[in-house]
């Protein structure tokens, strides 16, 4: 398996996280292209500060040979079903396309859920949008089942 090392995002990670993030963008060549302001952005730099401060949230980078090749966001839910039991949710999932097939995402996103399962978490969750066919087969061969239809509502 590849090596990976994982750490918890800094500042100086955000332009990448988003470009990562946006090459992983659903909508394919209609995608809009990366603003790169958008990584010094009052309200970005805000959400990274509030998710950096919460230790129920999580913002990874994982990089090989010193550069950062992929990103994900853990974050850490309690509830009341299942006896209170807590969930882990993996958020903006993304490894550097150059990267893909290598078995990095699986290292990745093995590693997310060794992390829930050290929280204390009794599931691991995701949405995945419904057009990334590849993405869903992915999730399908670590194990993830395709249990629920996720609804958004834009504000």
């Amino acid at each position: 398996m590849p090596e990976l090392t994982f750490r918890d995002a800094t500042a100086a990670d955000i332009l990448t996280m988003l470009t990562l993030s946006h090459a992983g963008d659903a909508r394919g060549p209609d995608t809009p292209p990366l603003d790169p302001a958008m990584a010094t952005d009052p309200r970005t730099l805000a959400a990274f500060a509030a998710i950096e401060a919460d230790p129920a949230h999580r913002l990874i980078v994982a990089e090989r040979n010193g550069e950062v090749v992929g990103t994900l966001q853990i974050s850490f839910l309690p509830g009341l079903p299942a006896f209170g039991m807590r969930r882990g949710v993996l958020e903006n999932v993304h490894i550097r396309s150059d990267q893909r097939g290598s078995g990095l995402g699986t290292v990745m996103v093995q590693w997310a859920i060794d992390r829930c399962r050290e929280a204390g978490c009794g599931v691991v969750q995701l949405t995945s949008n419904k057009i990334r066919m590849d993405a869903h087969r992915f999730y399908r061969k670590l194990g993830f089942e395709q249990s629920h239809e996720g609804f958004k509502l834009k504000l």
